[in-house]
């Protein structure tokens, strides 16, 4: 099956006919992989002309190889958020690889997450103080990103996904009840709007989302990520709640990756797989990123437990 289909058919709440389709948001080993690394965001950025070329090209070249050689059915092009070089990139990518995987990138989306430090008391008292303030700014936000969203979309990108943090290891920032107000109408609108404009959109937080996934499904999006066991979260609880509303990916524990064992890693790659993978709609990830700093050879225990573990059919 070819890589775009099988996370075609998982985002669908279908089984794909081989195995459990994998990616990661971020994979940030190239240079213990590859010997090189992607240039600097920053020099991107700042670059004009042959030289913006010569860099964009280098970068899509990493992104193709990290696909190519850990069998991924997505690349992500995380790099560029909210950056105008997104556009050629994607373009770059899809030229290079055809049809073969499915292109993704990254948006906040606009609506609220954890504020800074540097906001976080004024976000606070203004949502005693300015309820009506923050709702009419929460317009602006979601309308300037939904635009720039609809550019990618046109640019070739097929799955967007709207990265923005809501949730601690205790649970949410705010309340639930809050959440509901400052929060969930204006993702249910910036879903719906990508959606109609043709992409699969994914929400991504990290912390215990348990008490608002509920609202975060009301949006209706096609996947959800990260599905953090550092805070708690069970992929099997959530699989037997909603695994017939949303695609799941992740939930490999980063904790261990980290730091844990060969053992340990694939035990819990197994059980990510087993309790997320039947019946289809879901994607193996870690439960973040693959980080700078973690064991390379760590990956590659997880990418033996996919290979074991992940054919279909799965047994729960």
């Amino acid at each position: 099956m070819k890589p775009k289909d099988r996370i075609k058919t998982a985002l669908e709440l279908k089984e794909p006919d081989d195995i459990v389709p994998h990616f990661e948001m971020n994979f940030q080993l190239c240079k213990e992989e590859f010997g090189v690394d992607h240039p600097k965001r920053e020099e991107i950025f700042k670059a004009s002309g042959v030289k913006k070329e010569r860099l964009i090209s280098q970068d899509v070249e990493l992104y193709v190889r990290v696909a190519e050689r850990f069998n991924w059915s997505a690349i992500p092009l995380w790099r560029h958020y909210a950056d105008e070089a997104v556009f050629p990139t994607a373009k770059l990518v899809r030229k290079i690889v055809g049809d073969k995987y499915l292109i993704a990138s990254f948006n906040s989306g606009g609506t609220y997450g954890i504020p800074n430090g540097k906001d976080f008391e004024k976000f606070t008292f203004s949502l005693y103080d300015d309820p009506k303030g923050l709702h009419e700014q929460a317009k602006k936000r979601i309308k300037k990103e939904i635009l720039w969203c609809k550019r990618m979309i046109d640019a070739g990108i097929e799955l967007i996904i709207l990265n923005t943090d809501y949730c601690y290891n205790t649970g949410p920032y705010i309340s639930p009840k809050m959440f509901s107000e400052f929060v969930t109408p204006y993702l249910c609108e910036v879903v719906r709007k990508l959606k109609e404009a043709g992409a699969y959109v994914m929400i991504h937080t990290d912390g215990n989302i348990m008490p608002i996934i509920d609202q975060l499904l009301e949006a209706e999006p096609h996947a959800l990520q990260s599905l953090d066991p550092m805070a708690g979260v069970d992929i099997a609880e959530v699989k037997r709640l909603y695994g017939d509303r949303v695609c799941l990916m992740g939930n490999v524990n980063c904790s261990l990756l980290q730091e844990g064992t060969k053992d340990e890693i694939i035990k819990n790659s197994r059980y990510a797989i087993q309790n997320a993978g039947h019946g289809g709609g879901y994607i193996f990830s870690s439960s973040n990123v693959i980080f700078k700093g973690m064991p390379l050879k760590n990956y590659y225990y997880m990418l033996e437990a996919l290979e074991k573990y992940g054919r279909y059919p799965i047994i729960a």
